[in-house]
């Protein structure tokens, strides 16, 4: 019985210790709808509509292609600006609540152009 509620309170402290390594941030995914000077519109998975405010604070980070002939784990990012942005990239956005609204603290993207090079650079392999 002693090992039961051993196991029970270990394992109570490692969900407590995963949800409080993120804090209160908040993980949005999905496609970017509309991009705005201070404010991105992403579309997530499910169909629902997030806006994320940018502020000067946010990083950027451009995720590369895997490139034909290098091993697929290959994962090169590359410091970016909003500017690099498009509508219809995809995007990982890491943000914190303030308030009713999000704002974001780093805007992870890749667009839908190099990734169908990636994908006809493996098929040729």
């Amino acid at each position: 019985m002693k090992v039961k509620w051993m196991t029970l309170a270990l394992a109570l402290a490692f969900a407590a210790g995963a949800t409080l390594a993120h804090g209160n941030k908040v993980h949005i995914r999905g496609k970017v709808e509309r991009i705005g000077a201070d404010s991105l519109q992403v579309k997530t998975p499910d169909g629902k509509s997030v806006e994320v405010k940018l502020v000067a604070s946010t990083v950027y980070i451009q995720h590369m292609p895997v490139k034909p002939g290098e091993p697929p784990d290959t994962n090169d990012n590359k410091p970016a600006k909003l500017a690099d942005l498009a509508i219809g990239d995809a995007v990982v956005i890491h943000a914190t609540p303030k308030g009713v609204s999000l704002e974001a603290d780093e805007v992870k993207f890749s667009s839908p152009e190099s990734n169908k090079v990636a994908a006809a650079g493996k098929a040729k392999s």
